[in-house]
């Protein structure tokens, strides 16, 4: 039987920002025309103007706007959830959780963020959001958000997902938005990039070449992001806030704590606050940190801790992360949303500093978890999620090998419900593990940091 947990907790009232909490300063973002700290102006050119605020503002906590808070209850607090029948499954003396927020509209945690950068997009006045979107669950969380506020939105899909999951296309449209595949004919970056390969499966960094160039042709846009920035990795800390609350309310804590990484939004959201609870000394135990990654786009396991751009044409500023190299294009995989070349500063940071433990595993072996956890628990999870489940399973067999009672939480970050293809696909047996080519990113990390020799590019 599975046990949903939900206690008589509201929904937070405040973001909790780690910024001012972390093990050390953060690298600054470099502006690599002018060769300096990138100025405040550039964030707001970029951005709707009170998020590029909370990106520098070191602000710990963020009061949330009150129409944001009644955009959350239609779906918030989300459902916190003991697995019991897939701890059965696996005999393990291990407890284990999951924080389910599948039950967004959109099908993803992703609408956390989406509503909140929607809602300070037209207090500003702004008249439409232009994005960029991988496996599609933040574009459609965007569009989502958008109609709720009446904004409009534009989407740059990559290619390789935007003709493997058309629902997800389709929903975004019924909610009013403008979605295109990437690389697309609509700017001169999509034209560019057809032109050198009319057949190219696209990636999240070329889109985000696209959506860039489409915002700053438009002085009523704004450009909007789905993970890397504090702002976004911020909005989502309603996860952790929340899923503190109900573990309290059965009386236990997390020993592990377990997420997805691409970008690094949902990872974060949980462990944030969880994190600030070990700062201020409120925790009761240590917790490890576990950040579950794709073998194709292996950013925390075989990346490096350099400046590297967000986008493929480099127009965005220099962020320090752990990253593949903008211009890599990883294997076309099902799990799109982690199929990006670098992952949020933050969390690289902690990364480095040694808080965080990365696994990486191919999407056979995440499928593998994801199927067995739909038939145990009954909830088909998005093909990232299902990352973060095999590294749940490989966590809650070691307790059984070692006897330890272990509390495990994981993010249930989005559902599968959109991509039974893929799903079809594995159980076909014609899935392959998707691999990134090792050669292929050595060879992207050295032109990276051979395009700014007056960087400082050590670890």
């Amino acid at each position: 039987m599975v046990t949903t947990l939900q206690p008589p907790i509201e929904i937070p009232r405040e973001w909790y920002s780690i910024v001012p909490d972390l093990p050390g300063k953060l690298p600054p973002v470099i502006d690599p025309v002018t060769r300096k700290i990138a100025d405040k102006a550039l964030l707001h050119r970029l951005f709707i103007d009170e998020l590029a605020r909370h990106e520098y503002s070191n602000e710990r906590f963020i009061p949330i706007p009150q129409e944001v808070r009644e955009a959350y209850s239609i779906w918030r607090p989300t459902p916190l959830v003991r697995a019991k029948r897939l701890e059965k499954a696996l005999s393990t003396p291990a407890r284990i959780y999951y924080k389910n927020e599948t039950v967004s509209p959109s099908g993803s945690h992703k609408a956390n963020a989406a509503v909140a950068q929607a809602y300070f997009a037209a207090k500003q006045g702004i008249k439409r959001l232009v994005t960029s979107t991988t496996a599609g669950q933040w574009g459609t969380a965007l569009a989502f958000g958008c109609s709720i506020f009446g904004v409009g939105c534009t989407i740059f899909m990559s290619r390789s997902s935007y003709d493997g999951k058309p629902y997800r296309k389709d929903l975004a449209e019924m909610w009013g938005a403008e979605l295109l595949p990437s690389p697309s004919t609509r700017t001169a970056v999509g034209r560019k990039i057809l032109e050198e390969d009319p057949h190219g499966p696209g990636t999240m960094s070329i889109a985000k070449s696209e959506a860039l160039e489409e915002a700053r042709g438009d002085i009523n846009a704004r450009n909007s992001v789905g993970s890397i920035m504090n702002f976004v990795l911020a909005s989502q800390t309603v996860v952790g806030q929340e899923a503190i609350a109900q573990m309290a309310a059965v009386d236990d804590y997390p020993d592990v704590l377990i997420g997805c990484v691409g970008g690094g939004s949902n990872f974060s959201g949980l462990f944030w606050p969880f994190y600030r609870d070990a700062v201020a000394k409120k925790g009761p135990k240590e917790i490890e940190l576990i950040g579950a990654e794709s073998t194709a786009a292996p950013r925390m396991t075989m990346g490096e801790y350099i400046y590297d751009h967000a986008d493929a044409m480099r127009t965005s500023p220099l962020f320090k992360m752990y990253t593949v190299g903008h211009r890599f294009v990883p294997p076309v995989v099902h799990s799109g949303g982690l199929r990006v070349h670098g992952s949020a500063p933050t969390l690289s940071l902690l990364l480095h500093e040694g808080k965080i433990k990365p696994v990486a595993f191919n999407q056979l072996e995440a499928f593998e978890a994801g199927s067995m956890f739909a038939a145990v628990e009954g909830i088909l999870p998005a093909p990232e999620t299902a990352f973060a489940i095999k590294a749940t399973i490989d966590e809650a067999k070691r307790c059984k090998e070692t006897g330890e009672k272990k509390t495990i939480l994981f993010n249930l970050c989005g559902h599968g419900l959109l991509d039974i293809e893929a799903y079809r696909e594995y159980r076909s047996g014609k899935m392959s593990p998707g691999d990134a080519d090792p050669a292929a990113i050595r060879k992207s990390l050295a032109e990276v940091k051979s395009l700014y020799p007056w960087l400082d590019q050590s670890s």
